[in-house]
């Protein structure tokens, strides 16, 4: 019981007696659990949940979400179910461990696939009950600490994890004292030859400036006296991950940033902070446009104080923050400060909390919207920025946007179908430019229209994880509808003389069931998107066999193109290798042609609904036509060995043209047969390598053919 006693005492201060004996009940059955189990330290398995535990004791967490902290890796790697969790500590505690385990029982295609999968479900059991990113987060703080007995691939696979997903959740939710930990620790994992370099030169540093650090000191102190303010004044350390992403992003080199010299005063009252700022303004001249109200307007995660930079003695820019103690507080603990874990129809909550749970509302909408995993995570990455900016509806709202933010995000964030419906936008009054990034302060007014609709150039420019969120849901709702009519109309025409609307749905439902698609409007845009093959799907709905179908008919060089009137478009000549799109055309069936053909450029834009993009078959049958240009010198038999040079590759000359380009150079255009694009290379190869001949290539002719 040893390992135990550590903890016992931290939570023996705020916590009841028989709560205090349920945590010890469950390091029992958790250290039973992992009884053998060793971790890649040498230490017993169980000494990582209580380090676990004892990092959220800190934080004053209630004793379910201890007692789940100590069973986090319980279902993952031990013969305990969710089940026996609930049957002895509560159905609670038994969800809370499951949203902490991963899905190491499921089977993913990828690596990847699996690690934005278990990041999805720990997100949406976070979304559930906020206790769970808590355990989490205090879980990867402690696998941190103790991740030198890892390989160094591992260490720095782990450490980008943390920089890039838990560090960014931790400053979501306002938990600055881990949120600075794991980005300190990550960054000595991921480099830390400049980790040890940029410390050494931090520690001089602090070393050198002591005696100025001390004035100023001093002089705020002094100066807070004179006005009878009760306050606590100390220097304000910057952690290292923040000083190199500071030189890196901005360009800085290591003295400029750390001559910027920050100082914290905490004082008892808001009414106290903006008197101490007035103090600081009085005693040092501010610099404008450097000050921040964050306790009026607070930051997405709750955060709140004043931001202040005055130039000091002998032009020493200084930065000063002015906090009560609750903020202080809030500051580092972020939602578990002062922890109350929120009650249903309760409304009781600290300000990150009510922040915190506005943010999942966010990540529940993006869950919904979001086609995939991926999706849904990197989303979910754009959602956790650090800077936001603030802006007011026309009756004086305030809506938090991310820096960058332009009027179709504002929109997005009133109401999805607002954003949808955006046409204009005025900015204070005045007209504003849609992709135009916003700024802080502006009272912005969304001009809609009931026709319009999102525009994918959208795209382009916005960056909240909402706003592109619904405008991909909206566009491939389109894709998808343009599909099932294209499909629909294939499968028509593949029907022939049989109407589709007297197919017996008994006939439809066993079709879509044998093809594995949920519903019959899922089959009709494969067959709009190429899919399945419309003709195979035709037969199959008036009920001929799959040996009927194979048997059926001769062979075909393009997918799906069975029983249809299928023709190759003279003015680029496709042959089998080329990439093709097939082209309805009244009279002539499906018209094929190359995708990069000047014909099909107007029609993709004036009529994309006639165009269908097709594949040729694994092994295509039969003899194509292409067309050649041959630039060569007109000598003596030239043209017998141009032509014998053809014939000699398996193909025949359908026809051939001449045309002067100058004195005794000449074009060749020639029509031929060939088998695919390989036998075509072998025939232009022959050809380039005779003497007279200056160049060879594929021609296309520039009129319309339809």
């Amino acid at each position: 019981m040893y390992l135990f006693e550590g903890l016992k005492n931290k939570i023996s201060e705020y916590l009841p007696l028989e709560q205090v004996a349920d945590v010890q009940r469950a390091f029992r059955v958790g250290k039973d659990a992992h009884e053998g189990q060793m971790r890649s330290s040498g230490d017993p398995y169980i000494t990582h949940p209580i380090a676990v535990a004892g990092i959220l004791a800190d934080m004053r967490l209630d004793y379910e979400t201890l007692v789940a902290a100590i069973l986090h890796d319980v279902i993952e790697d031990t013969e305990l179910t969710k089940s026996d969790l609930a049957e002895q500590f509560g159905e609670t505690v038994a969800e809370l461990v499951e949203g902490v385990s991963k899905l190491d029982k499921l089977q993913f295609g990828s690596q990847k696939e699996a690690q934005v999968e278990n990041f999805r479900k720990m997100i949406m059991a976070m979304v559930q009950d906020i206790r769970v990113i808590l355990i989490k987060l205090a879980d990867r703080t402690h696998n941190m600490r103790t991740l030198g007995a890892l390989r160094a691939e591992k260490r720095r696979r782990i450490a980008l994890e943390t920089l890039e997903i838990y560090a960014p959740i931790a400053h979501r939710l306002g938990i600055h004292d881990i949120k600075n930990e794991l980005e300190d620790l990550g960054f000595k994992a991921m480099y830390p030859m400049r980790y040890r370099a940029l410390g050494g030169a931090v520690k001089q540093a602090r070393g050198n400036r002591k005696e100025i650090i001390d004035n100023i000191y001093h002089e705020i102190c002094s100066r807070l006296e004179e006005v009878s303010i009760q306050a606590h004044v100390s220097g304000r350390e910057k952690h290292l991950y923040s000083i190199y992403r500071k030189m890196k992003n901005k360009e800085l080199n290591f003295h400029e940033v750390m001559d910027i010299y920050a100082f914290r005063v905490v004082v008892e009252s808001n009414d106290n902070c903006y008197r101490a700022l007035g103090a600081m303004h009085g005693l040092y001249k501010p610099i404008e446009g450097r000050f921040k109200d964050y306790v009026a307007i607070p930051r997405t995660n709750g955060y709140q104080s004043l931001h202040t930079s005055l130039v000091g003695p002998h032009g020493i820019p200084i930065e000063i923050q002015i906090r009560t103690e609750e903020m202080d507080h809030m500051a580092d603990k972020g939602v578990a400060a002062h922890w109350m874990y929120k009650q249903p129809g309760e409304e009781k909550g600290t300000t990150a909390q009510v922040r915190a749970r506005k943010w999942m509302n966010t990540i529940i909408e993006l869950q919904q919207s979001a086609s995939s995993s991926v999706e849904f995570i990197e989303n979910v990455k754009s959602e956790l920025f650090p800077d936001e900016i603030y802006v007011f509806t026309p009756d004086g709202r305030i809506i938090e946007l991310p820096m960058g933010a332009t009027a179709v995000d504002f929109a997005y964030a009133v109401h999805s179908d607002v954003g949808n419906s955006c046409v204009g936008v005025r900015a204070n009054r005045r007209p504003w430019s849609l992709s135009k990034p916003l700024e802080t302060g502006q009272s912005i007014e969304i001009i809609t229209s009931p026709r319009a609709k999102p525009n994918a150039n959208w795209l382009n420019f916005v960056v909240s994880a909402k706003a592109r969120s619904y405008i991909r849901q909206y566009l491939k709702k389109q894709r998808s509808e343009e599909a099932i009519n294209m499909g629909t109309r294939l499968l028509r025409h593949a029907l022939g003389n049989t109407k589709l609307e007297t197919i017996p749905l008994c006939d439809i439902e066993r079709v879509v069931k044998e093809t594995k698609h949920n519903t019959f409007n899922a089959l009709l845009a494969d067959i709009g998107l190429g899919n399945e093959m419309s003709a195979i799907i035709a037969r199959r709905l008036i009920g001929e066999t799959e040996e009927e179908i194979s048997t059926g008919g001769r062979r075909v060089a393009i997918k799906g193109t069975e029983g249809l009137l299928v023709s190759y478009a003279r003015c680029c000549h496709p042959v089998p290798g080329d990439e093709v799109i097939a082209l309805l055309s009244p009279g002539k069936g499906m018209v094929i042609h190359q995708t990069g053909c000047r014909n099909i450029a107007r029609i993709s834009r004036e009529e994309p609904n006639r165009l269908l993009e097709m594949h040729w078959d694994s092994d295509p049958v039969g003899e194509f036509k292409a067309a050649l240009r041959v630039e060569l010198i007109n000598r003596q038999g030239t043209l017998a060995r141009l032509t014998n040079a053809v014939v000699t590759s398996d193909s025949n000359i359908v026809s051939m043209q001449t045309e002067e380009k100058e004195s005794n150079v000449y074009y060749i255009d020639m029509e031929l047969t060939i088998h695919n694009r390989i036998h075509l290379a072998n025939i232009m190869r022959k050809i380039r390598v005779m003497p007279e001949v200056q160049r060879v290539s594929r021609h296309s002719q520039s009129r319309p053919s339809h």
